[in-house]
């Protein structure tokens, strides 16, 4: 089975989620990954991504290009806002077809672990009313800064609707290892956000700087993507690489496009070298 590719909203800031349809088709994905949940930051489309007509437009563009709705952003764990705050977004995914959501934790203390694990079974209660897995990811500079503390929150909240979001730029600003992935249990790797860095940045500001305005299209880094790949076969691959620079240079479409082109070349290839091999 061939992996599905995603386009992810952070890759092309600033489109509605039908300009994102309509960039994903052209450019060669699958799916788009769109953000449901405004974050009130500059630069999100000055529209209700959840509004009826916005969705119903949505969902005709992806049925007119035979793109998928994989994945919604971002069910943030915030002290202020409850679980049900997400459910708007949680009924219009549902709608378009989404089976994934993603979730991460903001909280400003660093002991507030019951806290954290309560509202993320909460956000999970919530989701599985309308089939939906919520993807805990754990960003370098977020309350839930690598894989272990990661875990550790889906251990204790044990909800059969939960995963873990792998993003290769935090797994190697982390430090993370092929170990560290080795340890996940499959059923919880949904998909992996993808893109590639040449730095290690372990400076806060340097990281937040990378992740939001200059990630690398997959090999033009030091990120290992074929042991990756040969790792987490099954999973889905959604790319989110904003980069600013070449999306001035190339135009959305066209950054798009290189992002997918650049996965492929390692994703699609492992799965090649594995079925040979099974042979």
């Amino acid at each position: 089975m061939s992996r599905i590719y995603s386009l992810a909203y952070l890759t092309v800031p600033g489109v509605t989620p039908v300009e994102q349809v309509h960039i994903a088709h052209e450019a060669g994905y699958d799916a788009a990954s769109f953000r449901l949940i405004q974050m009130g930051v500059a630069g999100e489309p000055d529209i209700d991504p959840c509004d009826p007509q916005v969705v119903r437009a949505t969902k005709a563009a992806l049925n007119d290009t035979g793109l998928t709705c994989y994945d919604i952003e971002l069910a943030r764990i915030l002290r202020a806002t409850p679980a049900s705050a997400y459910e708007r977004a949680f009924a219009a995914g549902a709608e378009l077809g989404a089976r994934q959501v993603i979730s991460s934790a903001w909280t400003d203390v660093r002991n507030d672990k019951g806290f954290v694990v309560e509202r993320f079974a909460e956000i999970c209660d919530l989701a599985a009313q309308y089939d939906l897995t919520v993807n805990l990811e754990y960003p370098a500079f977020s309350r839930l800064c690598c894989i272990d503390d990661a875990l550790e929150v889906l251990r204790l909240a044990a909800r059969p609707n939960q995963g873990l979001l792998i993003d290769t730029l935090y797994h190697h600003f982390t430090g993370g290892t092929l170990a560290d992935l080795a340890r996940v249990p499959k059923k919880w790797v949904n998909f992996l956000h993808v893109c590639d860095t040449d730095h290690v940045a372990y400076n806060k500001e340097e990281m937040i700087h990378i992740a939001r305005d200059a990630r690398l299209y997959p090999g033009e880094g030091v990120i290992s993507f074929p042991l990756i790949a040969a790792a987490l076969p099954d999973a889905a691959i959604s790319l989110e690489l904003p980069n600013a620079a070449r999306s001035a240079q190339y135009g959305h479409t066209e950054h798009a496009r290189r992002c997918l082109e650049g996965a492929k070349r390692f994703f699609d290839n492992g799965a090649d070298v594995r079925a040979t091999s099974a042979a």
